[in-house]
């Protein structure tokens, strides 16, 4: 008698299996529909970066269409602008490198065409349709980092180019390297991350983001510092140079002979 009393009192109702059964289907559910509602809220653009998306992709079909494609794929004019980033579109147009006044050798700076608004929403709208390189924090270009070692990093990847002192240079086949005198930081950071036509690409694995601060700040310690040899002559070294004493130095030991040798007649 004393077992059937424990077993009655120590017997789960039947329904208990089934009910902590919908128990666990509810936070299951539950749990499972908030991580989706977060995850749809972060991946979806907000009402405002929607509508700039859509602004850009309007001057894209305007501006741009006619070489990249209607659909961003390239064509024989111009290449696909899909994966590139909002950086590669910052720098390029930012600096009025497109769009392109005509074919040529290269892409060459002139006035900017857009607004910085407009700018942003191309930006956004190119960045919209496939991962690439975003704008950076605003603390690696700031421009405060160390001059002396960027003027190193400088000399060994950039100076064969574009001169040690930023000058610019000739390349081959009428392309140029241009100056780097004073350049906005942001597209100076954003030639190095995105390799904009014959320079090569400087991504985190080769300079670090306070390595390319550290070269921004060697380009600003030169816009800064005055040549301390004089006259720089352009700061193209030798030819310049050379030119000035072919042209003035032995010029005008020429025109003192002539005048000794009239003065001695």
């Amino acid at each position: 008698m004393p077992n059937s009393v424990a077993r009655k009192t120590g017997r789960r109702h039947p329904l208990m299996g089934a009910l902590l059964i919908a128990i666990g289907l509810l936070v299951t559910g539950g749990a499972y529909a908030a991580a989706s509602t977060t995850i749809a809220m972060a991946e979806t653009p907000s009402v405002s970066q929607a509508s700039l998306i859509d602004e850009g992709e309007k001057l894209f079909l305007a501006n741009c269409a006619s070489c990249h494609g209607l659909n961003v794929e390239g064509t024989a004019a111009g290449p696909s602008l899909i994966g590139v980033g909002a950086l590669a579109v910052d720098f390029q147009v930012g600096t009025g490198r497109m769009p392109m006044a005509g074919s040529g050798p290269q892409a060459e700076a002139k006035p900017v065409q857009f607004t910085q608004p407009q700018i942003d929403a191309l930006a956004a709208f190119v960045a919209s349709l496939a991962p690439g390189p975003g704008l950076p924090d605003p603390q690696y270009y700031a421009g405060d980092g160390d001059a002396a070692a960027g003027g190193a990093l400088f000399r060994v990847n950039c100076a064969m180019c574009h001169n040690v002192a930023g000058a610019g240079g000739a390349l081959t086949e009428g392309k140029y390297a241009p100056h780097l005198r004073n350049i906005d930081p942001l597209h100076v950071y954003g030639a190095m991350v995105t390799g904009p036509q014959n320079m090569p690409v400087f991504n985190d694995m080769n300079l670090t983001p306070e390595q390319k601060n550290d070269v921004i700040t060697y380009l600003k310690y030169l816009d800064e510092t005055p040549s301390v040899g004089g006259f720089s002559l352009g700061s193209l070294g030798p030819v310049s140079e050379g030119l000035l004493i072919w042209l003035i130095g032995l010029g005008g030991l020429i025109a003192v002979a002539i005048w000794l040798t009239a003065r001695s007649n």
